[in-house]
């Protein structure tokens, strides 16, 4: 009965989608989707963001677009209108970057052909730009810079899996080699005059080793880090005269804390703690690099000053700011900041904060990073804690529509369509701040709901480690869990749940349809995947000795025992059981996720005919880095959304122009998306022994089934990045 009556119920909101589509062709939008936030505010490039101050002070600079895609920008701090381009990068464009001690030169790394990451210096005088690291497939990691030697970037190359250190001449471009790496470590730290002091060696059982080097250049074991610590266990920073160094720490209890070491013995002693949660960001005085104020997060993020001057300047901040602050750089004499500020209804505003004088701070807003979201109808968030069916507390965060509040209790005055929204990962979590995700959908009727699973960090290593091999099982709960809560508070309407999620939320997405199909109405899975004995061995590991900690985690695909519980938690391998429609977007190079794999599961679903929309954008990875893309996946998901669940979607309009995506599967189902995204060409005839090679999607999808030990196909090649569809109306 219940699944008649949701396929009636979708087919009258997909008349009603075809039908509203219909009318905005003709007729002005009506009122309550006139003023939704347009999708490109919310998942564009922000106008201007990552503010960094130089070490100097005279300039700032910060990432912006240019030539179409997002460059870095420099402006002389007393002159804010002066800002000009000083990268003029093209493809991807400029992610992050750092200043250089100089004050003058820009580092910043970008991807080459050959899958390697190369590291580049800008002159911001010339605006010349020299690639520091002119090696074919050579990965680089910057390790320090430091005001012993303004000039010199210290950094990790990363070659046959294995980092060696080198240290580059920014302004010369020489490089001279300081460590070949015999000893196999994943890492390298630096003192203040730039000359190698630990390292972190990863062990065969996952854990890791912290090592020393000793003045005559001989390394040796300074103190373990078992396995179960070692995720929330990392290295700060070395203080002025090299003797002792910051680390967050969780060997010898649950939660992560702050710690100062000796570097000869590897005695430690405990700065700052939380009992509820893992220390998470510690300010430092740029000199000297001595702890001046650590945050904890449990439910919202908590900082502590441990001197008076940091005490005064949290409470400044905490007067002049309405969201939570974020320290991005500081000036070598201390003298000027450059604070983000950024909550639930508080989209990222950038600040220069003046603290020359003591008595009189100065906060100068330097730009609002979307201008557009500034004086729009926002949802507020709530910290909420929901019990497990094991007794675990998951930490989750719940927005609902404005106006849906009334008594502002936190919960909706009468039960709202619900989406879950699922964190991405491995080994992140959701938490207290804006979420473009969450206003857009509170913002089209939603109620929105993340939750922190089991194995999401911050909340001690006993949590995190709860998730070790429980990837598609007790993970999974965790989150059917979360949605009968919702509808036992009276939040979510039983029958109008979807599923949401990136990458592991993607796979997360997936699965929930086919472990739990009475749970969700509709499933979107973004880059996700649906086979984790293909996914372990594909994920992007630097350098590839940390592989036995991924292994422990997820599962070893070499055991016999984790192949067959992969198995049977992979969706793939369940296809069969989903019945509820689903929407898939992939990027074309993301190696998770292998598209026979993707088409496998399509094809199961086309075969019994359950609505599926698959969406394939060729030039994307994991992360959509276009904002086109982006803006075109959203506008998609948004009318599936709206079919399924009920709420408001926006009329297409330009969304898709500029966006590289295939059509690949149920194109019909949305009103405009055959119009706007048509399917690729037909592909050549493969020959005969082509045929036999590749096996159709449900041949596929049957072997898999029928057959334990077969071989998963790798990924096709990325295909050529399409060019961008063309606006009839652009002049």
């Amino acid at each position: 009965m219940r699944r008649t009556a949701g396929a009636i119920c979708a087919l009258a909101l997909l008349l009603a989608a075809a039908a509203c589509q219909e009318r905005a062709r003709t007729d002005a939008p009506p009122p309550e989707v006139a003023r939704l936030i347009p999708r490109a505010d919310l998942f564009g490039d922000p106008a201007r963001a990552n503010g960094r101050i130089n070490p100097q002070g005279d300039l700032i600079a910060f990432l912006a677009p240019a030539n179409g895609v997002t460059n870095v920008w420099v402006t002389p701090t007393r002159a804010l209108n002066q800002a000009r381009p000083v990268t003029l990068q093209t493809g991807l464009g400029v992610s992050s970057f750092t200043w250089a001690e100089t004050g003058r030169h820009i580092l910043f790394t970008e991807p080459e052909a050959q899958g390697g990451e190369h590291l580049f210096a800008v002159d911001v005088a010339t605006g010349d730009v020299r690639d520091l690291t002119p090696v074919p497939g050579v990965r680089a990691r910057i390790v320090a810079v430091n005001e012993a030697e303004p000039s010199i970037v210290i950094a990790a190359l990363v070659e046959r899996d294995r980092p060696e250190l080198f240290r580059i001449d920014v302004v010369s471009g020489e490089r001279t080699q300081l460590e070949r790496n015999e000893q196999r470590f994943s890492s390298y730290y630096v003192d203040l005059a730039n000359a190698p002091r630990l390292a972190l060696k990863p062990t065969d059982d996952g854990g890791a080793e912290m090592w020393s080097r000793a003045p005559n250049g001989r390394w040796s074991l300074l103190f373990p880090i078992p396995f179960e610590g070692v995720a929330s266990s990392r290295f700060i920073s070395f203080e002025q005269g090299g003797r002792t160094f910051l680390m967050l720490d969780s060997t010898d209890r649950d939660r992560a804390a702050l710690v100062r070491v000796d570097a000869a013995s590897g005695d430690k002693t405990v700065l700052g703690e939380s009992q509820r949660a893992d220390v998470v960001d510690v300010w430092l005085d740029p000199a000297t690099r001595a702890p001046q104020a650590y945050a904890a997060e449990y439910l919202r993020r908590e900082w502590r000053g441990l001197a008076p001057a940091a005490q005064a300047d949290l409470a400044y901040l905490d007067a002049q700011l309405e969201g939570e602050p974020r320290v991005l750089s500081r000036t070598r004499d201390d003298k000027r900041w450059i604070v983000e500020e950024e909550g639930p209804v508080t989209p990222a505003r950038t600040w220069l904060y003046d603290r020359s004088n003591p008595q009189a701070p100065k906060m100068t807003m330097l730009f609002r990073n979307r201008p557009a979201l500034e004086g729009r109808r926002l949802a507020q968030m709530t910290p909420v804690e929901i019990e497990a069916r094991d007794g675990l507390t998951l930490v989750s965060y719940l927005t609902l529509p404005p106006g849906a509040d009334q008594d502002r209790d936190g919960r909706p005055d009468a039960p709202l369509p619900l989406a879950l929204v699922v964190h991405d990962g491995p080994w992140t979590r959701d938490a207290y701040t804006f979420s473009a995700e969450h206003q857009w959908l509170a913002d089209r009727g939603y109620a929105a709901l993340s939750v922190n699973f089991r194995g999401s960090t911050g909340f001690g290593k006993a949590f995190l480690n709860a998730g070790n091999r429980e990837w598609g099982g007790r993970m999974q709960d965790d989150l059917i869990d979360a949605v009968r809560w919702a509808v036992s508070q009276r939040i979510a309407q039983a029958e109008r749940v979807a599923i949401f999620g990136r990458s592991l939320g993607g796979f997360g997405a997936i699965a929930g349809l086919a472990s739990a199909p009475d749970v969700f109405a509709c499933g979107v899975s973004v880059s996700g995947f649906a086979n984790l004995q293909t996914a372990v061995q594909a994920m992007p590991i630097d350098p590839a000795s940390r592989r036995a900690e991924l292994y422990k985690r997820i599962g070893d695909p070499r055991d016999a025992q984790d192949q067959a519980m992969m198995r049977e938690r992979s969706p793939i391998f369940r296809a069969g059981a989903i019945r509820a429609p689903l929407l898939i977007a992939q990027g074309g190079r993301d190696a998770r996720a292998p598209r026979a794999e993707l088409d496998a599961v399509v094809a199961s679903l086309r075969a019994r005919r359950v609505p599926v929309i698959y969406l394939v954008y060729p030039s994307e990875d994991a992360v959509f880095a276009k904002a086109a893309n982006r803006v075109a996946f959203f506008a998609a998901a948004e009318a599936f959304l709206g079919q399924c669940l009920g709420g408001f979607a926006q009329p297409f309009g330009r969304d898709f122009v500029g966006a590289g995506v295939r059509t690949m599967a149920g194109g019909d189902r949305i009103v405009g998306l055959t119009q706007v995204a048509p399917p690729p060409a037909a592909p050549r005839q493969p020959a005969a022994a082509e045929q036999k090679a590749a096996p159709a999607p449900a041949q596929l999808l049957e072997e898999f089934l029928n057959n334990p030990d077969l071989p998963i196909p790798t990924a096709p090649p990325p295909a050529a990045e399409e060019r961008p569809e063309q606006d009839p109306g652009a002049q």
